[in-house]
């Protein structure tokens, strides 16, 4: 098996399901393990490394984005939910939990596969990665994006959800330049985004919680009303 074969794990109660998906996901190269619940994906995390979760949370949503919150607790291993229907409340609260997509069971998967491989791209450094710098110092922050550590200005490690990371990362990674919110969903999210799409947003809410910016008049991370997101600090690369 190539080295470069990554590991996906699909954890879905519907065994049809399974079939059909890791069929496609074959296909395309991949090497897949499969799990029917929450128990069965910790199991799995436990015995192999795992590049990427497919997380169904179609049967009990509420169950399934506990797993998701569980899993990102744990790990910082890049999380897909697939759902039959998606509502805007759902799509944010699965965002919220640490899910870095949100798509349709029914999504096509050649479509499916594409969000795959830029999200594993972002995930492990590949061509397009923000985070070639390896140090970035800001506002007295360090964030180190090999070990994927936060640290505040007294040195303690602060913890990151993996979405967060790629998102402060990127912006880092433009210095102080303005990164536009559809660009940062791209980027980041490794997907496109609509003028609707508010998981920039609500990551980046999150952040300045992470930073203790939120008080400060959001000094670190400004909002350019109309373009995006900048940060507002020096930023030293090392």
């Amino acid at each position: 098996m190539p080295p470069t074969t990554r590991h996906i794990l699909i954890v879905d109660p519907d065994r049809d399901a399974r079939v059909a998906l890791a069929g496609h996901l074959e296909k395309a190269g991949f090497r897949l393990t499969a799990a029917v619940n929450g128990a069965g994906m910790t199991r799995a995390l436990e015995r192999a490394r795992i590049d990427l979760v497919l997380l169904d949370v179609s049967a009990a949503a509420r169950e399934g984005l506990e797993e998701c919150r569980r899993l990102r607790a744990a790990s910082d291993v890049p999380c897909i939910l697939l759902a039959r229907s998606i509502d805007d409340i759902d799509r944010i609260v699965g965002l919220e939990m640490g899910a870095d997509d949100y798509l349709p069971k029914a999504v096509n998967p050649r479509e499916l596969v594409a969000r795959m491989r830029n999200l594993l791209r972002r995930a492990h450094g590949g061509h397009g990665a923000p985070a070639r710098t390896r140090h970035f110092r800001f506002g007295g922050w360090q964030l180190d994006t090999v070990a994927r550590e936060l640290r505040d200005p007294d040195g303690r490690l602060v913890p990151l959800r993996s979405s967060e990371f790629r998102v402060l990362a990127t912006l880092l990674a433009h210095g102080n330049r303005v990164v536009s919110r559809l660009k940062l969903i791209e980027l980041a999210h490794s997907r496109d985004g609509g003028p609707l799409d508010r998981s920039i947003d609500v990551c980046i809410s999150r952040l300045r919680q992470v930073l203790r910016d939120a008080a400060r008049g959001s000094r670190i991370i400004k909002t350019v009303h109309g373009e995006g997101y900048v940060i507002g600090v020096p930023v030293e690369r090392a």
